[in-house]
This record gives structure tokens, sequence and C-alpha cells, in this order.
């Protein structure tokens, strides 16, 4: 039973990806920016993303993004999450950052499935032409949490691997 408690981690997740998108949707008009900071460095704007990072496939017939960005994406997870709690191998580490990417991806899963106009973003960045942009892509708390417990999952990886080549 003790293995089921990093799942507490993922629900938080969920729990303020979506609280910070209610409050999004009901105090920010669609496409409007609500409040810059240090000039436009940082901005907070409602937008909606029918594609995936990047906006990527927002163009793909409804069909296709059903199975690519809500039917396989929940395989994904579910495979996730047995492993978070079956993998043997496992560091208390690596299943607490495992717990964090269920969360995110449940977080914006939620969005494709209930939200049709798409998943709702409003951190927007200014990239200062990093990369070739302008500005980051605009995401939210869902993406925020993937994207940081992905990086320190494959720190956590790199580490054990230099651990176990030291013994």
């Amino acid at each position: 039973m003790h293995k089921y408690r990093y799942f507490i981690l993922s629900a938080f997740i969920v729990g303020a990806d979506q609280v910070t998108k209610l409050i999004v949707e009901k105090l920010i008009p669609p496409y409007t920016i609500a409040w810059n900071f240090a000039g436009d460095f940082f901005r907070l704007i409602h937008v909606k993303n029918q594609g995936v990072a990047f906006s990527m496939g927002s163009g793909f017939p409804d069909t296709l993004r059903v199975i690519l960005f809500i039917i396989v994406p929940l395989f994904v997870l579910a495979a996730v999450g047995f492993y978070l709690v079956r993998g043997k191998d496992l560091t208390n580490g690596q299943r607490w950052t495992l717990a964090v990417i269920v969360g995110g991806g449940l977080g914006n899963q939620l969005d494709r499935i209930f939200r049709p106009d798409g998943v709702v973003d409003f951190l927007d960045f200014k990239f200062y032409g990093l990369f070739g942009l302008e500005r980051w892509p605009t995401f939210n708390v869902a993406d925020a949490s993937l994207v940081v417990s992905s990086i320190t999952l494959i720190i956590l990886l790199i580490l054990q691997e230099l651990r176990l080549r030291k013994s």
C-alpha cells in the first residue's frame, strides 16, 4: 500500500493544474493578456492549444488528434503509473519524479477530454531570440511539471548509472 503514496503527489499536481486553469478561464477572456511583469518578460495570458508541445498537431483531423493526443498518452500514463508501483529497480527519488510526470500528464489529458477548445495555457515568457524564439510557447502548470520532472528523472538516471559504474 505504501507504493501508492506517490499518487498523492500526482493528485496534487492535477489539482494545482486544474485550479489554475479554472481561475484563468474565469478571470481572463480567451486570447487576452491580463498582466505584464518586468516589461513584457512575463505575461499572464489565456490561450487554448489543440495540439501538443509547441502546438504541434493542432491542425490534425479530430479523429487523429483523439488517437494521438488522448488515447495513446492515456496508455503511456497507465504504463508509467504501473511501473511506478511495480518497478523493482526504482529509487525513491525516481518514484516521486514519475509521480510528477503522471500528475502533469493527467492534468493536460483532462483538458483534452473535457475542454473541446483545447488545453488551457497561460504562462508566457520572453525568450530573447534563443533557439529562434522571441517568446517561449505559452504553457501551464502541467507542462511545467512534465518538463521539470523529465529533466530531473534524466539526471537521477545518469547519477544512478554513474554510481553503478563506480561500484
